[in-house]
């Protein structure tokens, strides 16, 4: 399929209102308006460049202010230099995430952000009277009773850096992570004490500073509100996780056969991704991209789907949040 068919498919999904206070804004202040994608897993997915590709045709169409992926993106291996070059093809400034599986391999996060040419593997930056944050939640938690499998964590360094970084702002901010703050399952594992460092930077400002967290890695879609501050899960790109037990050629041999770990997935048929706009009254909007499953859906694979808590779907759904 090519870049054109990706986008003629693909439908959106419809919009997201959220609402927050944002009383530092004036009234003649520009909205902000960006767009995201996340967990293309161009490693695992067969067709990352079209994916990729007809994400960025359409935020050259659109024109965002600025476009962010959340990680699990690439490894920073030669082959991928074509994935880069998609990617900088976007003409507006270009923002990256560290995913956990970006350092697969045995590369390091240096490594990765030396690839992608990203500003670091933790920053902010300022547009349009707006603050946004990235933060890196891959860090190792040194405790011994820290969970197996990839780390998710966020280092003290890192929480004293994010503290002084939201008491120097007086604009509206705006997080990323590619864990969830607000999952459990799989999200930071001290997801809480980062929800409390938000929290806290609000109460003293004595209004709503932070009003929106943004995430990816849970390939998902949701939302959640926790005092006062909206958390949005980003679904991604291109498929959610399913495993050996629910293992399934969905693609011609030939794919299989170049792509082994796809048969472990549901892939979605085509790309999601999401724009975001912000306006001056504190309205959030998000708009997302819709399309189906390549294949057995999860009910239909029997698939348990208290294992994953939210629902599997290959959508970032029509929401009103007030």
């Amino acid at each position: 399929m090519d870049r054109k068919e990706f986008i003629a498919k693909t439908s959106f999904a419809g919009s997201t209102l959220l609402f927050a206070r944002i009383p530092d804004l004036k009234p003649k202040s520009k909205k902000i308006r960006f767009g995201v994608i996340t967990d293309l897993h161009h490693d695992i997915i067969y067709d990352g460049l079209p994916r990729l590709s007809a994400y960025i045709d359409e935020m050259n169409i659109k024109a965002p202010d600025f476009i962010i992926q959340m990680g699990d993106f690439c490894i920073p291996k030669k082959e991928n230099l074509s994935l880069i070059d998609v990617w900088n093809k976007f003409k507006g400034p270009k923002y990256h995430v560290i995913g956990n599986h970006d350092t697969d391999g045995g590369y390091t996060r240096d490594q990765v952000i030396e690839f992608w040419n990203a500003k670091a593997k933790y920053y902010s930056f300022d547009v349009n009277g707006f603050h946004f944050v990235v933060l890196d939640g891959n860090e190792h938690n040194p405790s011994p009773d820290r969970p197996a499998g990839y780390a998710r964590y966020i280092s003290p360094a890192q929480v004293e850096w994010l503290k002084t970084d939201l008491d120097t702002t007086t604009f509206p901010i705006i997080i990323f992570c590619h864990q969830g703050l607000d999952n459990d399952a799989g999200g930071l594992e001290n997801g809480t004490l980062l929800r409390y460092t938000l929290e806290q930077a609000n109460q003293k400002a004595d209004r709503q500073k932070v009003i929106l967290v943004l995430s990816g890695h849970h390939h998902q879609d949701y939302y959640n509100h926790i005092n006062d501050i909206h958390y949005v899960q980003i679904n991604s790109a291109s498929y959610q996780w399913l495993g050996d037990k629910y293992k399934e050629i969905r693609y011609s041999p030939e794919v299989d056969s170049a792509h082994p770990n796809v048969k472990y997935t549901v892939p979605y048929k085509d790309p999601l991704w999401a724009i975001i706009e912000v306006d001056n009254s504190g309205k959030i909007r998000v708009e997302g991209k819709k399309t189906v499953f390549v294949g057995s859906s999860p009910e239909k694979l029997g698939v348990d789907m208290t294992a994953y808590v939210y629902p599997i779907v290959p959508y970032i759904s029509d929401r009103e949040i007030k």
